[in-house]
């Protein structure tokens, strides 16, 4: 079938002719090597070819057929422009180690680009898109010359076989070498009109099959309904494991379309697949988490402000989950619920996922194993780079990615806004790089545009919040009030590790005693980050630089208060007898921060040494025109008792190797998120500047 395609194959345009330079026959015929030389015009540009001085690129194509191994090895490279140019290209068919009725075919190429008078780039993309083409045809193209020989009546070839010495015409005559033993098949097989596959399996498979699939695994239309187009090699990958499974492993099988995307994942390495998919298996065992659905109720406070939920399917089949995280207080949520409710919330999303995609092959007929993901980012700001809760979106991709291989079909992420590149930055070294491949990134508007939304989903489902028609059910998210916040002692009652209990510190800030942070920064444009919230009183809030060190932290009597403080740390580290402007700097303007405001924020370094980070009682400002104080000043001050005030704080110094982008991207514009308001402050003196969210 594959000799059919010389001297020239309808079936590839470009394919102009051939000629056949060199052939050679082995005695025994066993041996066949036939070398070609291949004119190929190929779809390049008219002044490119012009620029080149070709009309038509030549190949050289070396076929060997091993008629005794039953092989044919393949090898092609480049004649014209060899010197700039270097093209290989190797493709070889061989039988299958396990059943010698099927064929396995492997292709490998390389490309090296020296020089090509400027245009390397443009022959790059010429050259990777016709070895894309070629590979996309080759099946279409032997299936197309195997079905021309059946036409023809030739429907088998036999196997070579060595010849035959014999001493006389009475002697006995032996062969060479051993022929490979026939398989019997039962006649009683061929008349209920089995293939030799399914033969094959039901006389070497003794384990029973997994519940709830058909009996025969190698039934082509079981194959072609459940689970998509197979080789031989990946069916044969698919069997071995779920034998394996089937024999050594106690408790619940999974359905062959789990088992696929493990291999998947790993290209169809069989010990690496079963290493992760026993790994998942156990880990499901441990968290039970097959009875998730079932046995568990997400919290109302999830239910009301989790932003994003099932919204019926794209233009594939797949189902389609819609998420606002735009929209969602992640912080919020942390603080409300704890990392492992969130966790076991996105575990359920997933469950119910894998649900969806057996309900859409049976009503699709086709197999749908993955779901498309559309993640709308308007309103998206620093608040939601809060340091907690991406290292909690960190862990969950991380169990995600290592339980539910190969489900994600596509995501798409829409009105993305110029702070993204740093969420970006600090989680995609934890994505896969096949589930990255899969994400589809726009900014602004340009989802509307060609190749934008309608390219992937009906225009009948796009949801009404993205300019479409159709009324989508997914909560709108919005702040979590914080009375519903929980604290860690609460959490851990109800065995919930909350993060944050061993990240978030206690501070108290009294009046004339201020508590300070020290940060060490050795290298310059580090970036600091902190997050806090302000519990009681109003405090204002300091960046200071000092090139010396303050002297060793001291817990402070609080003088003439002589308080301790029973609900958190006071340290002070400005001694007294420092000046502002001489000892130390102040790097960012003061910013007020009122009772109840959570705000998050990052500052550029510009020079090593030391940063202090203060919280600083505040008092409130006398009325403009007399010395007497206001009425509400004192109402306000009555209300603060000892002139004490408590913040919860958590700060980190990412180092300038974490950012691959420009450090501007910290100094992202400001996007609203619903009702909250960003204000954007700078100092001339360190060049950078911080975002603060409320």
């Amino acid at each position: 079938a594959y000799e059919r395609r010389f001297p020239t194959c309808p079936l590839i345009p470009m394919f102009v002719a051939s000629d056949t330079v060199n052939e050679y026959k082995s005695e025994d015929e066993a041996i066949h090597v036939i070398e070609r030389r291949c004119k190929l015009d190929i779809d390049a540009p008219r002044l490119l070819k012009k620029i080149a001085g070709v009309d038509y690129v030549y190949f050289v194509q070396k076929n060997s057929l091993n008629r005794r191994e039953r092989t044919l090895h393949i090898e092609a490279y480049n004649e014209t422009f060899s010197n700039r140019v270097i093209i290989n290209e190797h493709c070889s068919y061989t039988v299958h180690p396990d059943n010698e009725d099927w064929t396995c075919f492997e292709q490998s190429a390389s490309l090296d680009i020296k020089s090509f008078f400027g245009f390397e780039s443009t022959v790059e993309k010429i050259a990777m898109k016709q070895y894309t083409s070629n590979i996309k045809k080759g099946k279409e193209i032997i299936e197309y010359y195997l079905k021309q020989l059946e036409e023809e009546g030739i429907t088998f070839v036999p196997r070579w076989t060595p010849p035959v010495a014999c001493k006389s015409e009475s002697s006995t005559c032996h062969p060479r070498r051993p022929v490979s033993p026939a398989i019997n098949i039962p006649e009683s097989a061929t008349k209920e009109g089995l293939s030799n596959k399914e033969i094959l399996n039901t006389s070497s498979s003794p384990s029973e099959p997994a519940a709830g699939t058909p009996d025969d695994k190698l039934d082509a239309d079981y194959i072609k309904r459940y689970l998509g187009d197979l080789t031989p090699m990946q069916e044969s990958c698919l069997i071995r494991l779920r034998q394996w499974l089937q024999e050594t492993h106690k408790g619940k099988i999974p359905k062959d379309e789990h088992i696929l995307r493990f291999l998947r994942a790993r290209d169809f390495n069989i010990d690496k697949a079963r290493e992760i998919l026993c790994q998942s298996l156990t880990w499901r065992k441990q968290h039970q988490v097959d009875y998730i659905l079932d046995t568990w109720n997400p919290p109302q406070v999830l239910q009301d402000y989790y932003a994003g939920g099932w919204h019926h399917h794209d233009k594939d089949g797949r189902p389609l989950y819609v998420l606002r995280l735009g929209q969602m207080d992640t912080k919020g949520l942390v603080r409300a619920l704890g990392e492992e409710a969130l966790l076991r919330y996105v575990l359920s999303i997933n469950e119910e996922g894998l649900r969806r995609c057996e309900e859409n092959t049976k009503v699709f007929g086709r197999p749908i194993s993955s779901w498309t993901c559309l993640v709308d980012l308007e309103g998206l700001n620093m608040r939601h780079l809060w340091r907690p809760g991406v290292k909690a979106l960190l862990r969950i991709i991380e169990v995600v990615e290592a339980n539910y291989p190969e489900t994600l079909g596509r995501l798409l992420i829409l009105r993305a806004p110029r702070v993204f590149p740093v969420l970006w930055t600090l989680v995609s070294p934890f994505i896969d790089d096949n589930t990255r491949k899969k994400f589809l990134i726009y900014a602004g508007n340009d989802y509307q545009g060609p190749g934008g939304l309608l390219d992937y989903i009906d225009k009948e489902i796009i949801p009404d919040f993205l300019g479409g028609e159709c009324m989508c059910e997914v909560p709108e998210g919005g702040l979590v009030p914080k009375s519903l916040y929980r604290t860690a002692e609460e959490l851990e009652n109800e065995d919930i590790k909350l993060w944050t209990e061993t990240i978030y510190q206690s501070a108290s800030v009294f009046k004339g005693a201020p508590h300070e942070v020290l940060i060490q920064i050795v290298d310059a444009s580090s970036v600091i980050t902190w997050d806090f919230d302000v519990c009681k009183g109003d405090i204002v809030f300091n960046i200071f630089h000092s090139k010396r060190a303050p002297q060793p932290p001291k817990k402070d009597s609080l003088g003439a208060h002589s308080i301790t403080s029973p609900g958190g740390n006071n340290v002070q580290l400005i001694d007294k007898v420092w000046q502002l402007g001489r000892d130390y700097s102040m790097v960012e303007s003061p910013l007020i921060c009122k009772e109840g405001e959570s705000v998050q924020g990052s500052h550029v370094t510009r020079w090593p040494g030391f940063y202090i980070l203060q919280w600083k009682f505040h008092s409130m400002p006398a009325c403009a025109t007399t010395n007497l104080p206001r009425v509400d000043d004192v109402l306000a001050s009555l209300q603060v008792s000892s002139h004490k005030c408590k913040v919860m704080y958590y700060t980190e110094v990412i180092g300038s190797e974490d950012f691959r982008g420009s450090m501007t991207s910290l100094e992202s514009s400001h996007s609203g998120f619903s009702q909250l308001s960003a204000a954007t402050t700078s100092s001339s003196q360190s060049h950078s500047s911080s975002m603060i969210s409320r």
